[in-house]
């Protein structure tokens, strides 16, 4: 696996104009919603469009589902079409195939199977990114970040970083595994579900300051 040039940013679970708008000027690359109900995170698929719409150029959407049938999935792209589907769920690789292309594939990490349930999901063509968190998503769990380096070494997509991110671990994750991305949601947060902006700044600089760590 190449070592990225910069880390990229995903702040996940957005549900207003002004956390968009906030994440993108302190340098997010991407924006995550979340289309789980019972997620505190979850955002009408309506209005996640409403904020989409009013983005500029170059800002990556993602929309994050969990196990929805292919049906419930078509529908949910006629209403709100993102950029990338992020499947956080138990789906199976033929569910992925009818779901692709564009994907990316959430897995929870375990030492004794992350190396087997990343060569599974490396062989999957609609897959073009696998994100790897410390639990099923959205409870602020980390993992043995240097447990994932290894394993991720033989795997040719790109490997997002989730799980317990918060400004200040995430130099230290990412000076661990070096990751294509970071991704995080309850660790910029003042309570479930509600984004605080200062810590959405600070860990946008915190990413930004790991990586000119690495390029001196």
């Amino acid at each position: 696996m190449n070592r990225p040039a910069r880390t990229r940013i995903k702040i996940c679970g957005v549900r207003d104009t002004a956390t968009a708008t906030c994440a993108i000027n302190a340098g997010a690359d991407a924006l995550g919603f979340v289309f789980h109900p019972p997620s505190p995170r979850f955002i009408e698929p309506s209005n996640a469009w409403e904020i989409i719409r009013s983005l500029p150029p170059f800002v990556t959407t993602v929309g994050l589902t969990v196990d929805l049938s292919i049906e419930a999935f078509g529908e949910l792209e006629q209403i709100c079409p993102t950029d990338y589907s992020q499947l956080h769920g138990n789906e199976s690789i033929d569910l992925a195939v009818q779901c692709g292309p564009r994907l990316i594939k959430a897995v929870q990490f375990h030492a004794d199977s992350i190396a087997e349930t990343l060569s599974q999901w490396n062989e999957v063509a609609e897959v073009d990114a696998i994100l790897v968190d410390g639990s099923a998503g959205g409870m602020g769990a980390a993992f043995d970040w240097s447990a994932l380096a290894a394993p991720m070494q033989s795997i040719q997509k790109p490997i997002i970083l989730a799980g317990g991110l918060t400004p200040e671990n995430v130099g230290d994750a990412i000076r661990a595994v070096q990751p294509f991305a970071v991704d995080v949601s309850s660790g910029i947060e003042s309570a479930r579900g509600v984004k605080d902006h200062d810590l959405i700044r600070a860990f946008c600089s915190a990413v930004r300051g790991a990586d000119a760590e690495r390029s001196d």
